[in-house]
């Protein structure tokens, strides 16, 4: 009996308790520092539930040193404006497509495109002739209303609360990784005469991740699966746009979301950003290969 005991005491110190409340048992933990908290103790966030000595932003007494400086689901540091990397991208998108419409001419110098004239015609232009940058610069780039407005409208839905459990410098590295590697499928598989542009990539990348986030979550993943099915019955169901901008955005999200979300705590900024490191070595592969192709 007394070994049963001890077993069952053991058993019941193994599982956590609320930090606030140690008769309370829980499996829900803060999002920010991550201690256990019961229910009377969550409160609902952006993402998640926060104890509340996070929600007061740390005047609680009692936190323990590891506490003092809350971070989000990702690792990242909690910001007052948990937006404003993502203000500050589409405030560059407005100001691309204002420039292009002020100067129509520099389009040609910011558009994705492999190469131009054909071949025999020298000299030429694009991605193949060394000009890489394009690969950034497209994906800052607009002409159409509807084509800013939608993909602006989409990064604000979607990139807001995933900045807030990323963090800002997680959240941008995200994004341009995501962008690059929608650009450089779309290099390396359109025709090489193709004008391609657009923030699609990166936003698909948003996508990605989003629903990595979610099922990481527990949360219902059924409305961001339909919105992501829905977006992608427009991606292969009219011609004109660049589905390999999509995919590869897409999958660089994935890939990219899963290593913030999921890097073990202990070597967590080692994972995530080797992960976004490895996906744009194979952006880089993938470009030198189109190159090599193409000249």
């Amino acid at each position: 009996m007394d070994q049963e005991a001890a077993g069952n005491a053991q058993a019941a110190a193994s599982v956590p308790v609320c930090y606030r409340h140690p008769d309370r048992e829980t499996g829900i933990r803060c999002t920010r520092c991550e201690r256990p908290i019961c229910p009377e103790c969550m409160v609902s966030a952006s993402v998640g539930f926060q104890c509340p000595d996070c929600v007061r932003g740390g005047s609680g007494t009692g936190r323990p040193p590891s506490a003092s400086r809350p971070r989000t689901l990702a690792g990242g540091t909690v910001t007052a404006d948990p937006r404003l990397v993502t203000k500050i991208l589409i405030g560059i998108n407005i100001a691309v497509f204002i420039a292009v419409h002020v100067r129509p001419s520099l389009l040609d110098h910011l558009v994705l495109i492999g190469q131009w004239p054909p071949k025999p015609y020298t000299p030429t232009t694009g991605v193949a002739d060394g000009e890489w940058y394009r690969l950034v610069t497209s994906m800052f780039t607009h002409q159409a209303v509807w084509h800013i407005g939608f993909n602006m409208l989409s990064l604000w839905w979607i990139g807001g609360p995933l900045e807030a459990a990323l963090g800002r410098a997680r959240y941008l590295t995200l994004y341009l990784v995501s962008g690059l590697a929608g650009g450089a499928l779309t290099y390396l598989l359109a025709d090489p005469h193709q004008q391609t542009l657009g923030a699609s990539g990166a936003v698909y990348g948003l996508f990605g991740a989003t629903v990595v986030l979610v099922r990481r979550l527990n949360y219902d993943m059924r409305p961001v699966i339909a919105l992501l099915v829905i977006n992608l019955i427009f991606t292969f169901g009219f011609s004109g746009i660049a589905w390999q901008a999509h995919i590869g955005g897409l999958v660089a999200g994935l890939v990219c979301g899963y290593a913030m979300v999921h890097a073990p705590r202990r070597r967590r900024a080692l994972i995530q950003y080797g992960s976004c490191v490895l996906v744009l070595a194979v952006v880089v592969v993938l470009t030198l290969v189109r190159t090599a192709q193409l000249t």
